[in-house]
């Protein structure tokens, strides 16, 4: 596994540049997709897991359970522990990853539907790819930064449009959660170029277990869990599928295709999460959504014309 560590941003990491065949760019491209796919499903899944969860313990379990898995995978590889240079680095994909992105994107989703939430973090690879660039020092073209401000105007449009005039709790939730894991995933994509991508999220995962625990020991001790067959789903679904294994194939996917054709299948993204808040929880989406959603894929599809 060789790749970044961003399940959103395109910035650049080094993938293998050795001949490919057929074979290996059609499974290298149905591991993207299914990574992609399995990010989509995060928002509806969180909703699914609000009804039998509090916010503050469905976020901690999810952390837990997922860091369970990836602890697994790395005693069962014997990956050595990183290296005293990378902790901080890791501290800051865990935080902003890991804690962080989750915890206000759930808090959010107690009253945002999934539709207008995907719609917002839709703005997560340009927001990405803008601290990106003030982390590396590179200055992208004017044709980027015009995309990227047209992207951003869009979503605000919409927010405020959506919110009656104002902008919500929720969407402030948002807004933070997109500055969070954009600077997780901007440190992540740095770290990825010492460690494989999978293990960077794999070990900051493991870096939360201390807080991650004795907070869902808190958490459900003052929220008792009403478990349904939603509630389930939802959680496991979000640890393993969304904060883990989905990275896992995505990360695999680039390995093998590379990053330019990747990305490309993630501008899907927050189109399909519209698609399963309809068909997973009925919701009824205001014109603005899908409409919105498409401006911000158009935004994306040029700032990555103009970074290549």
């Amino acid at each position: 596994m060789r790749a970044h560590d961003s399940a959103t941003a395109p910035s650049p990491i080094a993938v293998s540049t050795s001949p490919t065949t057929t074979a290996t760019v059609r499974a290298g491209t149905v591991q993207a997709a299914l990574g992609v796919i399995a990010f989509s499903l995060t928002f509806p899944a969180t909703a699914w897991g609000l009804e039998g969860f509090g916010a503050w313990s469905l976020v901690a379990v999810r952390s837990v359970l997922a860091a369970v898995i990836a602890g697994g995978c790395l005693l069962a590889l014997r990956v050595p522990v990183p290296g005293r240079g990378h902790r901080a680095g890791l501290a800051v994909v865990a935080a902003g990853v890991v804690v962080g992105f989750p915890l206000l994107t759930t808090l959010a989703l107690e009253t945002s539907t999934t539709a207008h939430a995907a719609v917002v973090v839709g703005l997560l690879p340009l927001t990405t790819a803008a601290l990106s660039a003030l982390r590396t020092g590179i200055r992208p073209s004017r044709t980027f930064w015009t995309a990227a401000l047209a992207g951003a105007g869009a979503v605000l449009a919409f927010t405020v449009q959506q919110s009656g005039g104002a902008v919500s709790t929720a969407d402030l939730y948002l807004l933070a959660a997109l500055l969070v894991c954009a600077a997780g995933y901007t440190e992540g994509g740095r770290l990825a170029r010492v460690m494989p991508g999978w293990q960077v999220i794999a070990w900051a995962l493991v870096l939360c277990l201390p807080l991650t625990v004795p907070a869902a020991a808190l958490a459900l001790s003052y929220d008792t869990p009403h478990l349904t067959a939603h509630s389930v789903a939802g959680v496991l679904w979000v640890a393993a599928g969304s904060q883990f294994l989905g990275l896992v194939v995505w990360y695999r996917g680039m390995a093998a295709i590379g990053v330019p054709k990747a990305s490309q299948l993630q501008l899907a993204q927050p189109l399909l999460t519209l698609m399963w808040s309809v068909l997973l929880l009925g919701e009824h989406l205001p014109v603005a959504a899908p409409l919105t959603a498409a401006a911000v894929l158009v935004c994306i599809a040029v700032t990555q014309r103009a970074r290549s």
